[in-house]
């Protein structure tokens, strides 16, 4: 039997390919030699319709004119290997690219390489009707509508590369910061930090802990998106089975803001509370948020009635009794302290009423006064320290700051 020839042993030509286009070796050679004659003359016409045709190109520094240019000079020297088509020396349009630097990626966006990809190639064709002979430019022209679809796919795998590795460098520089704010290292480097991924100061920041949502995978993404669509800078966190997020807006001024937009997030955590800290200034003072909203986190399963969102401050009660010691002081000072400073009596009337099942009229028997002072007082008190005793978890809140109170000593 015969051997067979080394043509014969190849595997099929590529759709628009040299092989595919001019099967003959010797007019192939002929081809790509006349072809290599116009290289220059194309680049040339190449860099100055980028000039003409893209105003920002000529803004860019010499440095990236002249990576470009390389860039442009490669793709057509591709275009010359794509037609040569030499089994022995594969190639791939892909490497056009291989020489710019990663940088590059970043200087110019993915439009914008689209535009000059579009130059280039529109620039060749018009050079291959004006210096290739007329025998050339039929299959020239097939060659190169081939030629420029791998090129553009080779752009497309180079900006989705370099989209892959920005992605995982912000993921793991959020979690950082975020990490940063809830263990309370926020300082200046940490905001510097920050706004590398687009956070933007100048408004009121408040940290929201959930628990991780155990069926969808992305649902920090969609948490992220819809975030942007409600108009909320976030910086968002797995940390094991809860999730962080701090946030900032122009709409919250206020904490029943914060909780009207918390609730339309609720959805992207899992079953249970989702609890919000305090409104605090910006970013640097946000592990203030954190500390409470993390605390009362821990806490809520206590309070299985509250809302899904809720904030810290409703959970004090549950956070004191789950050890939080800030929360025994902020309970204290916050509710106690006004409550027996206030003086007329509130605070003998707070245990009072309280004592006596929250009825008026046993309370006013008890203090020898008037219903009617009773019930002037219970307003009081609600004015004072922002709990009612007649709410009965207010006057959970209230009986628990006056034990609290009292043991602290502060006020007799």
């Amino acid at each position: 039997m015969a051997p067979r020839s080394r043509n014969s042993a190849l595997p099929p030509p590529a759709p628009g390919t040299g092989r595919a286009l001019v099967p003959s070796d010797r007019a192939r050679r002929a081809l790509v030699s006349r072809l290599e004659a116009t290289t220059s003359k194309m680049t040339t016409a190449t860099l100055e319709a980028m000039d003409q045709r893209h105003p920002w190109f000529g803004e860019l520094d010499a440095e990236h004119r002249s990576w470009i240019t390389i860039v442009a000079r490669q793709g057509i020297d591709g275009f010359v290997r794509w037609v040569a088509d030499d089994p022995d020396v594969p190639f791939e349009p892909a490497t056009v690219f291989a020489s710019a630097p990663r940088a590059l990626a970043r200087q110019i966006s993915l439009h914008q390489t689209v535009d000059l990809m579009r130059t280039t190639i529109s620039v060749v064709e018009e050079q291959v009707q004006l210096l290739a002979p007329r025998g050339d430019r039929a299959v020239l022209q097939n060659a190169i509508v081939h030629y420029s679809r791998e090129v553009a796919f080779g752009a497309a795998e180079v900006y989705a590369r370099a989209a892959e590795v920005r992605g995982a460098w912000d993921a793991r520089m959020e979690a950082l910061v975020v990490d940063a704010v809830v263990r309370a290292e926020a300082d200046e480097s940490m905001v510097s930090r920050a706004s590398t991924l687009g956070w933007t100061s100048g408004h009121k920041v408040f940290v929201v802990v959930g628990r991780t949502h155990e069926s969808d995978a992305d649902a920090i993404e969609h948490l992220r998106r819809q975030a942007r669509r409600l108009g909320v800078d976030v910086l968002a966190s797995v940390q094991g089975e809860r999730t962080v997020v701090v946030a900032s807006s122009s709409q919250v001024n206020e904490e029943s803001e914060a909780i009207d937009l918390v609730d339309q997030l609720a959805g992207y955590f899992g079953a249970g509370h989702v609890v919000v800290g305090p409104l605090v200034e910006d970013l640097v003072e946000a592990p203030r948020s954190a500390r409470a909203a993390t605390s009362g986190w821990r806490a809520a399963d206590a309070w299985p009635e509250g809302a899904r969102a809720l904030p810290a401050a409703e959970l004090l009660p549950e956070r004191v009794l789950a050890g939080d010691g800030h929360a025994r002081r902020e309970l204290a000072r916050e509710v106690y302290l006004p409550l027996a400073e206030a003086g007329g009596d509130l605070l003998e009337t707070c245990v009072g009423f309280l004592d006596h099942g929250c009825s008026v009229e046993a309370t006013a028997r008890h203090l020898f006064v008037h219903a009617n002072t009773v019930r002037y007082r219970i307003k009081r008190i609600q004015d004072v320290t922002g709990y009612s005793p007649s709410d009965s978890r207010d006057a959970y809140v209230l009986r628990l700051a006056i034990t609290l109170g009292r043991l602290s000593g502060q006020v007799s």
